[in-house]
């Protein structure tokens, strides 16, 4: 399969074509992926997230560059909100990372398609491809809508949290759930006044908290912290690096669990459609002479005999 030597060597033309099997077609993706999921599980996975407008495109644009220089070889993936016309990606990142591809760094927006699950398993295998391409570390963009944050922090090894003084209703922003995720917190755009407020209200929230989590400041227009950002990056890497293995254990026990669960559900619903017992307890319900509970315990018996 040349496809398989394209991608051990890097090429952009097969990484694409790999992701999007991935993304598209699941019985060519279980193919690939028997063959590619010995050589994964090794590489760094930083998970970039905030509120939309924290400007993290153009940061992990000149982060990566940085990366570069200190020796890695990154890739990102921005899962992106869907485009509900085609159901492809928005490329509004894309547009805004240009530099770094220049530079040799894979970049490629996924579609998140709205459904919880369905950006863990596209994500999970597009790292996997990513990851046999070479690529360490492999950073997740997420643009900052709840569920997604969660799924991503459970995915990344390394999650950090992108705030900038713009959002106004900062201390709230704080509040609302990113706390309790983030090994790194930066407060971007930090050219912009109310960046030392804004600095000071995360220190007070998060910075005592156990975890102890790295506060820094980063402004891409005045090209500041960049740097020191991406050499934390490459330390936590280093000292994330003993706890991979765990966390990888843990990780495929929950994807085993999805998957499984996944089938089982597909396989139900299949036999929902042709199970005469289905429809039997379906007209008794429409017609009242039975309640939802008594006609769903009845169905469940007779499909798990």
């Amino acid at each position: 399969m040349d496809l398989l030597n394209d991608l051990k060597k890097g090429k952009r033309g097969a990484i694409a074509k790999a992701i999007t099997i991935v993304e598209n077609d699941q019985t060519e993706a279980k193919k690939l992926l028997r063959k590619i999921f010995k050589d994964s599980g090794n590489s760094a996975i930083i998970g970039i997230t905030g509120p939309a407008g924290a400007g993290k495109s153009s940061l992990i644009n000149k982060t990566v560059i940085a990366m570069r220089k200190l020796g890695t070889k990154p890739a990102v993936l921005a899962v992106d909100p869907t485009s509900h016309v085609t159901g492809g990606a928005i490329l509004g990142d894309r547009v805004r990372m240009s530099e770094s591809t220049d530079s040799g760094t894979y970049i490629r927006s996924i579609a998140s398609r709205g459904a919880t699950g369905a950006v863990s398993r596209s994500l999970r295998n597009s790292i996997r491809v990513l990851e046999y391409a070479g690529f360490n570390p492999i950073i997740i963009e997420s643009v900052g809508a709840g569920q997604t944050e969660v799924e991503i922090s459970n995915i990344a090894d390394i999650t950090v949290v992108v705030f900038n003084p713009n959002t106004g209703d900062s201390i709230q922003t704080i509040k609302a759930g990113l706390t309790e995720i983030g090994d790194i917190y930066l407060v971007n755009k930090s050219d912009l006044s109310g960046t030392n407020q804004l600095f000071d209200a995360v220190r007070d929230f998060i910075g005592d908290s156990d975890r102890n989590p790295i506060i820094l400041k980063t402004s891409v227009k005045k090209n500041s912290g960049i740097t020191v950002f991406a050499k934390t990056l490459k330390d936590m890497m280093k000292s994330k690096k003993k706890f991979k293995d765990a966390k990888n254990k843990e990780r495929l026990e929950a994807e085993l669990k999805d998957i499984v669960l996944n089938n089982i559900k597909e396989k139900i619903d299949d036999m929902l459609i042709s199970d005469k017992t289905f429809s039997k307890y379906l007209k008794k319900l429409q017609s009242k002479d039975i309640d939802p509970f008594q006609a769903g315990d009845k169905i469940t018996k007779s499909l798990l005999k």
